[in-house]
């Protein structure tokens, strides 16, 4: 029993020896992708363009309530019970308003800005991937990590980077 025991642990030991010998990893540095491939570019100005506009209307809004707070302070002296309480209002609303629109804006759980960038970055990071599988499969490799996210990648023999192969890869459209 021990010697079949044995001789199963050494079959076992012999495949999984020669399985990790025929594999064969890259990586890639998605940062350095998505600051050279132009689609990414614009895809990232265009991203930038509606964070700016929104911005501005921010900006606009808060303008507008900081004038409108201005007048009343100046003017509250003047002014009845019934206008100041009609003032107030407006200045809670408007001020109201800022912060809803800011929120659907910008919130973190689902503000446009987050739908849009995915909207906006999905055709790329689609390329991206085709284009890191198209590598791949070129190189006859199995594994492709991206060294510059959650992956903590410790040492990488640059032989295996294929980061420039896919903006090659990009660039030529295939």
């Amino acid at each position: 029993m021990k010697k079949y025991l044995l001789i199963i642990s050494f079959l076992l030991f012999a495949v999984n020896v020669m399985f990790a010998q025929t594999q064969k990893f890259g990586y890639v540095d998605s940062q350095v992708i998505l600051t050279q491939f132009p689609a990414s570019i614009k895809a990232q100005g265009d991203l930038d363009a509606l964070t700016n506009l929104w911005l501005a209307q921010i900006d606009s809004m808060s303008l507008g309530y900081q004038q409108g707070l201005a007048d009343y302070q100046k003017q509250a002296g003047t002014m009845t019970d019934a206008q100041k309480q009609v003032k107030q209002q407006e200045l809670i609303t408007m001020e109201q308003t800022i912060l809803e629109f800011r929120n659907q804006k910008f919130n973190q759980q689902g503000g446009e800005i987050f739908l849009k960038q995915e909207e906006i970055f999905e055709p790329v990071k689609q390329k991206i991937y085709n284009a890191i599988e198209q590598v791949a499969k070129e190189e006859g490799m199995q594994f492709v990590l991206d060294k510059s996210g959650d992956i903590i990648l410790l040492y990488a023999d640059a032989a295996f980077d294929i980061t420039f192969k896919v903006l090659d890869k990009l660039r030529i459209g295939n």
